[in-house]
């Protein structure tokens, strides 16, 4: 086959091989959506049966944020050594066995502890999957296959909401079965990932060349050919990589882009219907009904402005409209109610939308001898952060008030606004070594 007939990987066609790869990761974040939902309706029930306080009540809230910290940060750091591959498995092994083991929680602690667990297995998988889908997907579909997660993780927390809301009849140890049920999705998961291929531009990086090779030609195609076939230079990728003089903006601007959307997001919507309730709208299936609907439609949304504007523009505008609409929820009276459903609906759906790119922008950011550690430095800072929020929510209403927490929330999405103006660099329609690249994207 001659040279003319080959296509560099970055330039290859979207096969079967690049949505098998992709609709593992959605999966995963499927189980994500719905792990991280469902435990929000099956407070209304653990609340009572165990006597939570707001203490308990917050660390149950964010102990799976706790876990995607650790997880981010330890098994996306480990993957730049052992492998993408193996990480990508690991993870699913230990989300199925401590989803399942939930069924049997009977103190605050052990509920804890368990989700704690889970979260790590998300943690590296936010990591690895990312960084696998990104390292195989070609230029001209790596924004749409690693911005769609958010679809999908939508999916997963309406999901939860809907068997959650079926559940309840079951009766007061109904949370068992809701929490258990999260097992289901990932089993299926981990089955599918078993067999799959590791990240050649990972084996490139370790000087595995002839291997690297073989998994594109068997996977992608013949005529497709690796775009930098070069044998690397001994030295190792490390976290002081990611902080030197050329990589320390662009890490600090995605921890910190990715904490300012995700503190908002998780705070909200985990104790949503004690938000609702605070801001004087009662909470039935018409509401519910109506917010998860406007979820699936911003991620919908949030695809095709990924496809039509720049990264950088669709970032900014959208920090700029969530902390205006945040902004008139704190200080609306609580007798505009319907305006007030509808500046929480417009929030909803840019929240949504905007959600897609925490996928994209890390991945496209750091070169492959680090492409994991700096995936998951930039998700265990924002789920460390989102940990927090989520954990003093509750206490800050409890308080303070809910007008005085929301004014809070609203200043974080006024930082996201800063650093993105400050330091967003574009991605779109780059190769994923240019992206990369920081002077090219500077």
């Amino acid at each position: 086959m001659n040279s003319s007939q080959m296509i560099k990987m970055d330039d290859a066609p979207l096969s079967k091989f690049h949505i098998k790869m992709a609709a593992l990761t959605f999966g995963a974040h499927f189980t994500d959506g719905y792990v991280l939902g469902i435990i929000g309706i099956a407070f209304t029930l653990i609340k009572p049966q165990m006597n939570l306080d707001p203490l308990w009540t917050g660390l149950i809230g964010s102990s799976a944020l706790i876990g995607l910290f650790l997880g981010s940060l330890i098994l996306g750091y480990i993957s730049d050594f052992i492998g993408r591959q193996k990480i990508f498995v690991f993870s699913f092994i230990l989300i199925t066995l401590a989803s399942f083991l939930q069924f049997f929680a009977d103190t605050p602690a052990q509920l804890f502890l368990l989700r704690i667990l889970i979260g790590v297995g998300m943690g590296g998988d936010y990591s690895v999957g990312h960084t696998m889908l990104a390292e195989f997907s070609p230029k001209k579909h790596r924004g749409v296959l690693l911005g769609s997660f958010s679809v999908i993780w939508t999916f997963g927390y309406v999901a939860s909401t809907l068997i959650g809301t079926y559940l309840l009849s079951i009766g007061p140890d109904a949370w068992r079965y809701m929490l258990a049920s999260s097992a289901i999705p990932a089993v299926v998961i981990l089955l599918l990932r078993m067999g799959t291929p590791e990240s050649p531009r990972w084996l490139i990086n370790k000087g595995r060349i002839d291997e690297a090779r073989n998994i594109v030609k068997k996977y992608l195609g013949p005529n497709i050919v690796l775009d930098d076939e070069t044998p690397v230079q001994k030295a190792q990728g490390s976290f002081a990589q990611l902080f030197s003089k050329d990589m320390r903006k662009r890490t600090v601007f995605n921890c910190l882009f990715f904490v300012c959307l995700v503190i908002p997001y998780f705070a909200i919507y985990t104790f949503l219907p004690a938000i609702l309730e605070s801001m004087g709208l009662s909470e039935n299936f018409g509401t519910d009904l109506l917010l998860n609907g406007l979820l699936v439609v911003g991620a919908l949304l949030g695809i095709w402005c990924t496809i039509k504007y720049s990264r950088r523009g669709f970032l900014i505008s959208s920090f700029i409209i969530l902390a205006v609409t945040l902004f008139l929820l704190t200080v609306l009276p609580e007798g505009a109610t319907m305006l007030m459903i509808l500046v929480f609906a417009i929030f909803t759906l840019i929240m949504s939308a905007v959600s897609n790119l925490v996928g994209v922008f890390p991945a496209e950011s750091f070169p492959t001898e680090v492409r994991s550690s700096g995936v998951g430095l930039a998700t265990s800072f924002s789920r460390f952060g989102s940990a927090i929020g989520t954990f003093l929510l509750p206490i800050g209403i409890d308080s303070f008030g809910i007008h005085p927490t929301m004014l809070a929330l609203t200043g974080v999405l006024v930082v996201g606004t800063l650093v993105s103006i400050a330091w967003a660099p574009e991605t779109k329609n780059l190769s994923l070594s240019e992206a990369s690249d920081v002077q090219k994207t500077a």
